[in-house]
Formats: structure tokens, C-alpha cells, sequence
């Protein structure tokens, strides 16, 4: 398997100011092709730091692909600190500056909404400087080509740093320079479970997680664990059938616990309600219409889904709802009772198959008998109610709405 180590450049990264999702999508596409990721190292605009780590990554892998760097100004120094490391000179290329000015030309050199001239100016010139006898990869959405330099049997690959470059010149200029290099595939699939911790989650897996391939590995989100199962062979099918009876063993481990393999919550939900020919409402306090727009952020989901209720007050719950003053009084708004009412409530207005109620503490305000991240949920579809209560330990506001949201669908899917 050939290994490959991809260096970030950009000091905005470092500060947090750009959220990189450059290697998570550089990953995923290299390991689909069977070429493992070693390393991904993010270093500032310091050509010194730069050409360090770039001879070290160059030293122990096969493959090593930069991003960023490449722009206009000064601190874009990428390809002569890369240039400067492997002994070879920036040449300009002609095709590459007619590029450039056919696009400033296509802007017309107006001034944009900021009142800036987008006009060219020399220093955009810089971007037509390649590497002496490198593989040219065209920039088909802006201006700064990426190129491709072999060494002694070794790939290193400069892409642009905006996703909306980098991606499509990935696809169609540097995977068909990577197929050489491709030795096989690796496979990952995982096995989703709700309403389990992440330890105990790995306790159940057991000696599974001792496989070294397939890899199972744990990981947990905001009311959500993972496993993640992971192949390498040959080829993809080769590796699929490896993942397979690994997948089956774990879901028979963990029972009712996973609700689906790769599939998101409210994905899963979505397709279950269609299979059933079912429809459903929310009835929301905390999370604020964070489960209406999870699966309304699906195609197709006014199938099973014609609107919901944002309840916040305990007004709205009584005059949207019809929760009884008296639950409110006797449980108060956050309480088991309250979001029955809800559901039920929610599916009768509604006219819904099924509905599903939440309400809690947010956080980070609580008092000592609800604290932050108590929540309770109900789902209903008038023959019997479920209810759940959630306590997330955790005064973080933002995890305490997404678990609660989570923990809301998957009650949804239980009842179905």
C-alpha cells in the first residue's frame, strides 16, 4: 500500500479562522482508492517550517500532496519553497498566464460590491510560475493551477486551497496522476447506535476491537457512538466482504441499540416513514426546530412531513399543544407528563401519523432539581405513547440541543 502525508499550508488554519475540511475530503478520496493517509500537518506561512516538514514528509512516504499557497501575494509561497527544496526553478507558463487574463477579462475589470478594482495586476502573474517540467493541473474556477512534480518514483501534488478549486481539480487533473500509485482499496462502514455510550459500546464489541483487518474502532458524537469498521484489500469488493460478516457479528452484539449502518438518524427515519407509508410532526421546547430542519434538510421529505410546532412558552404549549394548565403547574414544562401532552397534542393538530415531543434545559442556566441537560421526550401515534428521559450531564448548551434531537428521532424510530 503506497502512504501519503498531506501538508496544510496557511497560518488562517493554525488560527482557527478556516475550518479545514481539505483533509477530511483528501482523505476520504485516497483511501477510497487505496492509498493510505499517513500524516496531515497544517503549517503556517513560514517558508522555513515549510520546506522542513515538506523534506521530511517526502523522505517516508510515496506521496505527498500540499494544499494552499498558491495565490498572488506574498506569503503564497508554496511552490518556491517546494521548488527550492527539490532543486528545480519556476518557469512561467504560457498557458497558464493567458488563463489568468481570460479571466480577469471575462470579470471585466469593474469593480466589485465593495468598491475594490477586480481588475489584473502584476502580481496575479505569479500564479502562471510552475515548476521546471511538472504536470500543469488546470484551475477551471479561479485562477492559481496546481501542479504535479515526480521524484525518484515519488508524487508531490500542490493544489489551490479554496474546496471549490481543490475538489474538482482533485477529480478530474490529479486522481487519474494517483491510479499508479493505487495498490488497492480501503472500505469503511459504521455501525451506528443511539442511546449507548461510547464505552460501553466498546465493552460490547469486546476482542473486535483487537482485528487488524478489519479495524473496528469507537468514536462518539452528540448523542450518537460509532464503530468504524475499516479494510484494505486488493479491491473494493474484496474489501467490502471483509467489512461484511464483521458488520453482521456487531449488530448482532449490539441488538436493538444500532439503528443503522452508514445511514444518518433522521435519513434513517426518513426511509422508515416512507416504507411505512407514515407521516410525522415535532413538537419542540429546547431544541428549537433543530428536528424539523434536520429532516426537512432531506429531498423529498414532504412525503412524510407537512409542518411542525416550535412550543417554547408554556403558552404555546397549552394553546398549540393543549397541555393542561394543571400539568404545567403540578410537573411543570419540563417533565415526562408534559411531553405526552405534547405528543399527543402535536399529532392530533397535526393530523400526523406519529409525533415526537422534546423538552428540557438547555443550559447553561438550571436549577438543582432540573439541572442543565435534563430532557424529557415523548413520541405518540394514538394507541400508545412512549416517553424518555435524557440527561446529558453537560451544561453546553449547543450539545444539549443536538443530543436532544437525536435522542428525539431515534425515540421516533423505536416507536415505529
Amino acid at each position: 500500500m503506497k502512504l501519503c502525508e498531506i501538508i496544510n499550508v496557511g497560518t488562517e488554519l493554525l488560527l482557527g479562522e478556516i475550518l479545514n475540511t481539505n483533509a477530511q475530503f483528501l482523505c476520504r478520496e485516497l483511501a477510497g482508492m487505496g492509498i493510505a493517509v499517513r500524516r496531515i500537518l497544517t503549517v503556517g506561512d513560514n517558508p522555513e517550517r515549510l520546506k522542513e516538514d515538506f523534506l521530511t514528509a517526502l523522505g517516508r512516504s510515496d506521496i505527498v500532496v500540499l494544499t494552499g499557497g498558491l495565490g498572488p501575494t506574498k506569503d503564497d509561497l508554496t511552490k518556491e519553497v517546494v521548488c527550492e527544496a527539490l532543486g528545480v526553478p519556476l518557469k512561467e507558463d504560457p498557458a497558464q498566464r493567458q488563463a489568468i487574463e481570460e479571466f480577469f477579462e471575462r470579470r471585466g475589470g469593474q469593480s466589485g460590491c465593495s468598491g475594490q478594482d477586480s481588475g489584473i495586476s502584476a502580481s496575479n502573474f505569479k500564479q502562471a510560475m510552475v515548476p521546471q517540467g511538472c504536470i500543469v493541473l488546470g484551475n477551471a474556477n479561479g485562477t492559481a493551477p496546481g501542479c504535479a512534480v515526480t521524484r525518484e518514483g515519488k508524487l508531490v501534488a500542490l493544489l489551490p486551497g479554496p474546496p471549490r478549486e481543490l475538489r474538482p481539480m482533485f477529480g478530474t487533473a490529479l486522481r487519474p496522476l494517483l491510479r499508479p500509485y493505487a495498490s488497492g482499496a480501503i472500505v469503511s462502514h459504521h455501525v451506528k447506535t443511539a442511546g449507548l455510550g461510547e464505552s460501553r459500546m466498546a465493552e460490547l464489541a469486546g476482542d473486535l476491537l483487537d482485528m487488524e483487518n478489519p479495524t473496528v474502532a469507537p468514536y462518539a458524537k452528540e448523542g450518537e457512538s460509532y464503530l468504524r469498521v475499516s479494510a484494505y484489500a486488493a479491491a473494493k469488493e474484496e474489501a467490502e466482504a471483509l467489512c461484511a460478516p464483521v458488520i453482521d457479528s456487531l449488530k448482532k452484539i449490539l441488538g436493538n441499540y444500532v439503528y443503522s449502518v452508514d445511514q444518518s438518524l433522521e435519513e434513517t427515519l426518513f426511509a422508515l416513514l416512507l416504507e411505512q407509508g407514515k407521516t410525522i410532526t415535532f413538537a419542540e421546547s429546547c431544541t428549537g426546530g433543530g428536528i424539523c430542519g434536520a429532516l426537512t434538510g432531506l429531498p423529498g421529505a414532504s412525503e412524510v412531513f407537512k409542518y411542525g410546532f416550535v412550543t417554547y412558552s408554556n403558552e404555546a404549549k397549552q394553546d398549540l399543544l393543549g397541555v393542561r394548565g394543571e400539568t404545567l403547574s403540578k410537573f411543570g414544562a419540563v417533565s415526562e407528563e408534559c411531553a405526552k401532552e405534547m405528543a399527543e397534542g402535536a399529532r392530533i393538530k397535526a393530523k400526523a401519523d406519529i409525533a415526537v415531543a422534546v423538552t428540557g434545559i438547555a443550559g447553561p442556566g438550571h436549577s438543582e432539581a432540573k439541572p442543565a441537560g435534563l430532557i424529557f421526550l415523548a413520541a405518540a401515534d394514538g394507541r400508545q405513547t412512549l416517553a424518555r428521559r435524557l440527561d446529558t450531564g453537560r451544561g453546553d448548551r449547543a450539545y444539549n440541543r443536538v443530543a436532544a434531537a437525536k435522542a428525539a428521532m431515534a425515540l421516533a424510530l423505536d416507536l415505529l
